[in-house]
């Protein structure tokens, strides 16, 4: 049990409440009080103290008896009684965008809708447009939506499946049968979709592995357990796949569940060039066999042709016939991904690259650059704090930034105009300006930049006039209304915006959620010449919801010159982490550190900071 643990039972009272349309005060008290229990310094030990719960601002008696019993036995009976009164599947409808409590409240008592499946047929039969509140319009937007989520079914975030991803590959590394273990497949080539999760683990004892693996705590059912192979489901819903291997097979296994298809398929052709055949466990000579269809010659299966934004020259596999192979030589050892990729002349591949977009290409040539790494990043912009819709102070995210070992940090909480997200009026933005200069005189070697979420209008306007952001250090600007204009109109909106030279970034250029909202329309390349022309910097988001700009438009933007800057978008301070998802993107798009403006020391970032305004 842990503090967002806690946090999410007190959350899931108040939605239970609010169903049961319940005093709007005592809602918003465990609303108010989760936000407290998250944003609490303390341990979950300390919960079960009632001197230590009186001390948490927002907690009644009330609220902390139930905390208190969370904390000491990991259930409250209020919870489950309150549970008892609805029908389990009726809190799935939360996960319908569009749908909140009180529509939630009206289908339930209507029209008995209490699931995702009774509440698509009755819009297909028209019942829900006929309610007070809905109408033909909000029917075809939910059935839109379940559409939608029917489309994306089996599919994950990336930041959604990461802590299970890397539990079981530390407790499986902790394990004294393990003696090598990594999460392969699209989770480590950093995919912001990942389908299923792939772990390798070599061992000498493979039925210890297994049997340690199907019993992880994080595993909620067994699909399959075989000698080699076993496949689980884990709690998040995602599919797990184990595949046991010697040490001598290890690092044709990682290399061969980590590439994709087209990626593999290159480097089954390149050791057919010199030969040999390569597949999961071994590299080998060619078999003489003329049965075998490689001794035939015969052909691979060719890459999937696919138009993708920014790419850089795919190599398609070549297939050699037999009188034009190179002579088959002597296959050096391997015992690591690195000796492979070089028994093919290759450079090392990171995986982060392995999609067939030109690493091969880069490989031969020694130019693959050296990727970002985590440690490279000196600070961030793009946070929130309780002055718009974030739950933690300034201080409270400097300390958490400092905590990470950060030089900076920029404070951007939302403009006027993002009502949903209690947006800031200039008079409170100027206050806010103020109390970040006075922090700074605290600090020794950290600074908080003061900046803005300013809102881009529908005619490509800031949310604030000039007078207001000339007074900031940055200014982030960001659409959060009228997604649905036409390609050229948005492309004009956001160019128009990124014109003004107070303007530092862009955020999350397309408005993405992943798997949740597609992209608005809008013309990236034109967008990238506007940024390059103006200086404006480009972010890329790192909350797992978003990774936007996506990986595959990096390449272009680097090509044009224009400079990334990777923020988490960071709302709670423990969301400052998720600069380890951006990071990820980062490498996937062939990002170096100079490619990356937050890679910059505080001194510089300073002077590039006065630099973007003409100062």
């Amino acid at each position: 049990m842990t503090k967002g643990d806690i946090a999410a039972v007190l959350e899931e009272i108040g939605t239970l409440l609010e169903l049961k349309g319940e005093n709007p005060f005592k809602i918003r008290a465990y609303a108010n009080a989760a936000r407290s229990i998250e944003a609490w310094g303390g341990s979950v030990s300390d919960l079960q103290d009632e001197e230590a719960l009186s001390k948490i601002p927002g907690i009644g008696k009330s609220i902390a008896d139930k905390i208190k019993e969370v904390a000491a036995t990991g259930s409250l009976k209020y919870l489950e009684e309150l549970r008892a009164e609805f029908p389990a599947a009726i809190l799935e409808l939360f996960s319908i965008p569009g749908l909140g409590a009180k529509k939630i409240k009206a289908l339930y008592e209507k029209l008995q809708i209490s699931s995702i499946e009774q509440l698509l047929k009755a819009c297909e039969t028209g019942q829900v447009a006929k309610l007070p509140g809905f109408g033909e319009t909000t029917q075809e937007k939910l059935c839109n939506a379940i559409e939608e989520r029917t489309r994306h079914s089996g599919y994950f975030q990336f930041g959604q499946i990461a802590n299970e991803a890397e539990t079981l590959k530390n407790d499986l590394a902790g394990h004294p049968d393990a003696l090598q273990v990594d999460v392969a497949g699209s989770y480590r080539r950093r995919k912001e979709i990942v389908h299923d999760v792939d772990v390798v683990v070599a061992t000498k004892k493979p039925e210890a592995i297994t049997k340690f693996f199907v019993g992880h705590p994080l595993v909620a059912s067994i699909i399959a357990q075989g000698p080699t192979k076993s496949s689980v489901r884990l709690r998040s819903g995602i599919q797990c796949d184990l595949r046991v291997v010697s040490v001598a097979e290890y690092p044709f296994a990682l290399a061969y569940f980590t590439g994709n298809k087209e990626h593999n398929i290159e480097l089954r052709s390149r050791a057919l060039q010199r030969g040999w055949t390569l597949n999961e466990y071994r590299l080998a000579p060619l078999p003489t066999d003329p049965k075998t269809s490689e001794g035939r010659g015969g052909s691979l299966e060719p890459p999937t042709a696919q138009a993708r934004p920014g790419r850089l020259r795919s190599i398609a596999p070549t297939i050699v016939p037999k009188g034009k192979r190179k002579k088959s030589k002597k296959i050096p050892k391997v015992r690591d991904e690195t000796e492979l990729y070089r028994a093919l002349d290759l450079d090392f591949i990171p995986p982060e690259l392995r999609e067939n977009w030109g690493e091969f290409e880069a490989a031969e040539k020694h130019s693959i650059p050296h990727l970002i790494e985590k440690e490279n990043l000196r600070g961030t912009f793009h946070c929130h704090t309780t002055a718009s819709d974030g739950h933690n102070t300034l201080e409270e995210m400097s300390q958490a930034a400092q905590t990470l070992g950060l030089e900076y940090l920029g404070i951007a909480d939302h403009s006027r105009s993002s009502i949903q997200a209690h947006g800031i009026d200039a008079a409170k933005l100027r206050a806010q300006v103020t109390a970040i200069r006075k922090l700074n005189k605290k600090f020794d070697g950290f600074r908080l930049f003061a900046g803005v979420e300013c809102d881009i209008l529908r005619d490509g306007s800031l949310d604030f006039d000039d007078d207001v952001l000339s007074g900031l250090d940055f200014v982030v600007v960001s659409i959060h209304s009228v997604f649905n204009l036409p390609e050229a109109e948005m492309t004009r909106r956001v160019s128009r915006a990124i014109s003004n030279p107070l303007v530092t970034i862009l955020a999350h250029p397309t408005g993405r959620l992943l798997l949740k909202r597609e992209p608005y329309q809008i013309d990236i390349p034109a967008i990238l010449d506007a940024a390059a022309e103006t200086g404006t910097w480009i972010e890329l988001n790192a909350a797992p919801k978003r990774l936007d700009l996506d990986w595959r438009w990096w390449p272009c933007a680097k090509e044009k010159g224009v400079k990334c800057v990777i923020n988490p978008d960071a709302h709670r301070a423990e969301r400052l982490q998720d600069l380890w998802f951006g990071i990820g993107i980062a490498r996937k798009g062939w990002l170096t550190k100079d490619d990356v403006m937050n890679c910059l020391s505080l001194a510089k970032m300073e002077r590039a900071l006065r630099l973007k305004r003409g100062k």
